[in-house]
This record gives structure tokens, C-alpha cells and sequence, in this order.
């Protein structure tokens, strides 16, 4: 794996601020520039852990009457409200939660192994099942958003996407790593089939 400066500008802030990890830098921007997280929001947050995501999605709807779910294999670092519940398993297995969500995000990565084509494809099949879970449990017009690294099946994933939502929308947060392969596509207004 690369190293990198765990000390960088993003990490320095989040620790600062309170946060579990930098990455929360990479939702507040993708929020505020798609208006992804409506208030009263009802939130499923794959791959949730360390919980970062949780915490600024937490602080967004908690107090308006919103609700979040995280599910991820790892547990996560901090305890939250009574707004948040958290479910330990693989996405692969874990019944999802029943009910309608306005919002399903997911910040899952694989196990990377070094070889780019497998990281990709490892990384795409996350991907895909965030989709599927997305269509299961979207309400009319909620939104998505998933990190990919970048590669070969992005493209075709994109093009499923679309088929799914008003607007696609790719989006590489300034806060990302500069030797990072992620990068996030939002999907807005799901159109249930």
C-alpha cells in the first residue's frame, strides 16, 4: 500500500473537530453541493465504520426527527444517540433494515491487495450491491451516493445508475487523497422501476 501522511491538513481538522476520521470532509462536501441529506431524513450508511459519515449525518437529522442505520463488518469507534442504530455483518448477508429511506450512502472499500484490476473488481462488487440495496429501499425520489475506484467498470456502473435516477452526477471531494483511485458517484431522484 502507498503511504501517506496520516497528519494532512483534513486529518488534522477532523481530529480537532471531534470526528472519527477525515473522510466526513468528503460527505460535508458532497451534501452541500447536491443537497444529498434532506432534513427528517431517514439514512442507511453503508460501511459505515469508523463512523464518521454517522456523525455528520447524526448532527444533520437527528434533532429534526431523522433516523440513521450503519451497517458495516468492523465496529465502530464512538456511540451514538438514540437516532442511530448500528448493525455488525456483511452487506452480503445482514438482512437489510425493512422500510423506506430517503438516503443510502456507501463509503465501503474491499480488502485491497495491491493489483489494480483486483482492487477494481473487488471494489465494483461493493458497489453494485449498495445499488441493489438502494433500489430495494429508496423511497421515490431519495438519493444515493457510493465510492468507486476508479477503473474499467465504472463507466457501465454509471450507465445502470441512470437508469435508476434523475441525475448522475461523478464527484472527486477535495479532501481525497491525491494518490487515492476513489471517486463518488451520486445518483439524485431515484425512480423506482
Amino acid at each position: 500500500m502507498a503511504q501517506y501522511d496520516r497528519k494532512d491538513t483534513y486529518y488534522r481538522a477532523a481530529k480537532r473537530q471531534g470526528f472519527v476520521a477525515r473522510s466526513i470532509y468528503k460527505l460535508e462536501e458532497i451534501d452541500q453541493s447536491f443537497k444529498l441529506i434532506p432534513p427528517k431524513a431517514h439514512v442507511l450508511d453503508l460501511g459505515c465504520a469508523p463512523g464518521s459519515w454517522l456523525q455528520y449525518v447524526e448532527k444533520k437529522v437527528g434533532k429534526s426527527g431523522g433516523r440513521a442505520v450503519g451497517i458495516d463488518l468492523a465496529p465502530l469507534a464512538m456511540t451514538f444517540g438514540p437516532h442511530v442504530e448500528f448493525i455488525q455483518g456483511d452487506v452480503f448477508e445482514v438482512p437489510i433494515p425493512e422500510g423506506s429511506f430517503d438516503v443510502v450512502l456507501s463509503d465501503m472499500a474491499p480488502k485491497t491487495c495491491g493489483i489494480k484490476s483486483v482492487d477494481q473488481d473487488r471494489s465494483m462488487a461493493l458497489c453494485e450491491q449498495a445499488l441493489d440495496i438502494a433500489t430495494r429501499v429508496l423511497k421515490p425520489g431519495g438519493n444515493f451516493c457510493v465510492k468507486v475506484l476508479e477503473g474499467g467498470g465504472v463507466p457501465e456502473f454509471v450507465k445502470t445508475c441512470r437508469e435508476h435516477f434523475k441525475q448522475v452526477k461523478i464527484r472527486r471531494p477535495k479532501s481525497t487523497r491525491s494518490r487515492s483511485m476513489e471517486t463518488f458517484i451520486i445518483g439524485l431522484g431515484f425512480q423506482s422501476s
